[in-house]
């Protein structure tokens, strides 16, 4: 664009601007890949152009939507960058998902281009004659073999790079241009599609980084710290980290695929200091056997993606893990909360501390959280008020791509409806209470199924929990607990003793004792969605008939 003398640049807010300060302020700082590669900022930049000079060598141009399918790697963190910056889609893959899932998901965003790792092209060949809108595809082989696949593959990720120039020139796009889109999975139906625009997405980066660095709490992230994220970076950006690490300039690790081992090893040899995720990876890495040869008192997790349960939050302390929850979802890009304590919290110990970190959190800048009833009234911040939690912020998707009637639940009155039941204390924390799918409703009263699963989580003996309900003729439903027992105590624990165990939270005043369940069933494994949640859905298919 020319500009007249007198007229001002009109700042975009885009995505290829996060890249100017960690190029200035940390250039040779490392991006790290497992034990295999490393490589520095200054690199990352060059790389970033290479990709984009290749992907418009291939026919992308913008608009077009480009599809990934990869573990948690550098590459990834490259497309993060450079397929929106040159004014295309990043489609971000959740490989987890059903065949005929992922084949719904790529057509239904009408991707053109697949980036693809070589680890998932049996899942591509067994889809391939439905994306009949699939242009070209890119393999990533991370060896000098090619897959030996029926499948045209146009050509491999890192000759893709070495056939461009280091020096691309990124537009100054729009910064409403859509930059990312992804796909939720819902208990019901199709996946539904989100997207984001480079506003949206600058916006988030910006106030997540004031949430992490800025405040006097626990659980900071800040430039010098050493982050790996643990969340796949198909999942919402992987909760939009790695941009907040880009731009700080922070050293960056890359697990690939979750090992526990492997992860345990990256946080000694790499010293990470900050990761975020699920409950259930917390739990398989601080239950590995390598763990006790780990120092984890430098490690920093935020958990989200479910409920953080006390009994999780409490055995990583005991390792000296820095610990906090936070919530959003996949329309809310995702971050609006988060459980750090404020100021005159830090000193708070025990059971006290606890009851802090453990909460849904207190909005983070430029988000807005209300607790609404059934009849679109705010409901007062006194800690009981229960009501259907609604969001605000500028960095929420605007509507499902191409499904206006599903839209309009998620919207309502200038508020994003999420779904969860909670409410907020006088100090603005939110605390969600469930889902409103999931509440039991026993004898007209709800009971929490969170409840349930945090209270049994104190159990020396539980290593995870689901509560579901299943019908009843007398109350129409009950609670059941499915669980899984930790290896030690298997065959050593009763279910008269988790009953009784919950008795105790019933007479201390913290359960009705209408809420005590009567059942419980043991089981090896819980079954998990395709982004390790627990499939309620699926219990209830097993366990309600």
């Amino acid at each position: 664009m020319i500009y007249q003398p007198g007229e001002a640049y009109q700042y975009p807010l885009i995505i290829k601007k996060l890249l100017n300060t960690p190029l200035i302020y940390s250039p040779d700082r490392e991006i790290v890949y497992r034990e295999k590669s490393r490589y520095t900022y200054q690199t990352l930049n060059k790389r970033i152009h290479r990709l984009a000079g290749g992907l418009e060598k291939l026919g992308v141009r913008q608009g077009d939507t480009v599809a990934i399918f990869d573990y948690d790697s550098p590459r990834y963190l490259e497309c993060f960058f450079a397929i929106p910056m040159m004014g295309a889609v990043m489609q971000t893959i959740n490989w987890r998902l059903s065949t005929d899932q992922i084949s719904y998901t790529i057509c239904h965003a009408e991707a053109k281009f697949i980036i693809i790792h070589v680890d998932f092209i049996t899942i591509l060949e067994r889809i391939h004659q439905n994306l009949g809108m699939v242009k070209k595809i890119v393999v990533i082989t991370e060896d000098e073999h090619p897959p030996d696949t029926r499948l045209t593959m146009e050509t491999e990720y890192e000759e893709l790079l070495q056939s461009a120039s280091s020096r691309y020139d990124f537009p100054d796009l729009d910064e409403n241009t859509k930059a990312t889109t992804f796909y939720t999975t819902g208990t019901t139906g199709n996946p539904k599609g989100v997207y984001f625009s480079h506003r949206q997405l600058v916006l988030h980066t910006l106030s997540v980084g004031l949430v992490s660095g800025v405040y006097h709490t626990i659980g900071r992230f800040r430039s010098d710290d050493v982050y790996m994220p643990l969340t796949p970076m198909f999942h919402v950006h992987a909760w939009g980290f790695p941009y907040v690490a880009t731009l700080l300039g922070a050293k960056q690790v890359y697990a690939g695929q979750y090992v526990p081992e492997k992860i345990l090893n990256l946080i000694k040899n790499e010293k990470v200091t900050f990761s975020h995720c699920v409950p259930t990876i917390l739990q398989m890495i601080i239950n590995s056997p390598e763990v006790k040869q780990v120092d984890l008192s430098n490690w920093k997790v935020t958990i989200g993606g479910s409920q953080l349960p006390r009994g999780l939050a409490k055995a990583a302390m005991e390792l000296g893990i820095e610990i906090h929850a936070g919530y959003g979802m996949s329309e809310t890009c995702p971050v609006m909360s988060a459980a750090n304590p404020k100021e005159h919290m830090l000193d708070w110990k025990g059971e006290k501390q606890l009851d802090v970190i453990t909460k849904t959190g207190k909005p983070i800048p430029l988000a807005e959280i209300e607790v609404l009833t059934a009849d679109g009234n705010i409901l007062p911040h006194d800690g009981m008020s229960t009501g259907e939690v609604v969001m605000r912020s500028p960095w929420l998707t605007e509507s499902y791509f191409k499904e206006p009637e599903k839209t309009e639940d998620l919207w309502r009155n200038g508020w994003l409806h999420s779904g969860d039941i909670g409410y907020i204390d006088q100090e603005g924390y939110l605390q969600i209470t469930d889902r409103i799918k999931d509440v039991i409703k026993s004898g007209g009263e709800w009971i929490s199924s969170l409840d349930l699963e945090n209270f049994l989580s104190r159990h020396e003996a539980v290593l995870e929990s689901a509560a579901i309900g299943i019908p009843d003729e007398k109350w129409g439903e009950r609670p059941l607990m499915i669980v899984t027992l930790k290896p030690d105590y298997r065959g050593k624990v009763t279910l008269e003793d988790l009953r009784a165990h919950m008795k105790k939270f019933a007479e201390k005043g913290k359960l009705p004792k209408y809420g005590i369940p009567e059942k419980f069933v043991f089981v090896d494994n819980i079954p998990k969605t395709s982004v390790g949640k627990l499939d309620k859905k699926e219990l209830r298919r097993l366990y309600r008939s």
